[in-house]
């Protein structure tokens, strides 16, 4: 058996302001499903490290690159699609004694600040809702991409944030303990959020 805890939320992507972005007034971008996904890992008996994902994530941003801190995202993870290779593991994961995706089919993150947090680098805080209990969460934002046209009317831009929870914080409190004293599954979570944003390509002359 093991654990994790994510969140995840969300997404990350008030990064444009130091991409040169081909807008020049607040837009709208959706989380591009296909190409997007939340990931997190944990340790496992104190010796390795067990890694999964969650498939299905959407959500959206509205972005400002002239004024980050307008910036405003909302996401939301599938708890269901959750995945770390191991099918009875993944049973586990969403039973009761975990995600327990009945009751709560998702995880939620709204964003409530983003700021600079240096050259390329952006702070994200706001609130991460799983298992049914809310907490503020701070996400590392770096690696923003430029938005480019991508061919078909569309423009794209992507980013890639981490964040470390303790699972218990949300309620995510089954464990057995070792002989060692250690445990079965380890309590912090890092998770990482691959995003893909898309959004309308501006007019010619804007």
């Amino acid at each position: 058996m093991n654990k994790t805890t994510v969140r995840l939320a969300i997404p990350v992507f008030a990064f444009a302001a130091f991409a040169t972005p081909p807008f020049s007034q607040s837009v709208d971008w959706k989380i591009d499903s296909q190409h997007s996904s939340a990931q997190f890992q944990v340790r496992h008996m104190m010796v390795s490290t067990v890694r999964g994902n969650f498939s299905k994530l959407s959500g959206t941003v509205q972005f400002d690159p002239s004024n980050l801190s307008k910036t405003v995202i909302e996401a939301t993870i599938d708890a269901s699609t959750v995945n770390t290779g191991e099918a009875g593991r993944d049973k586990d994961l969403r039973g009761p004694d975990f995600f327990d995706v009945t009751k709560f089919p998702n995880l939620s993150f709204k964003s409530k600040r983003a700021e600079s947090a240096g050259s390329g680098k952006i702070k994200l805080t706001g609130d991460l809702t799983m298992h049914g209990v809310t907490k503020e969460v701070v996400f590392d934002v770096d690696s923003p991409t430029a938005p480019i046209n991508d061919g078909f009317g569309s423009v794209r831009m992507g980013a890639t944030a981490t964040a470390k929870v303790n699972r218990k914080d949300f309620g995510l409190n089954w464990n057995h303990m070792l002989d060692n004293g250690g445990a079965i599954v380890g309590d912090e979570v890092t998770i990482t959020i691959d995003v893909e944003l898309v959004s309308k390509a501006p007019a010619a002359g804007h």
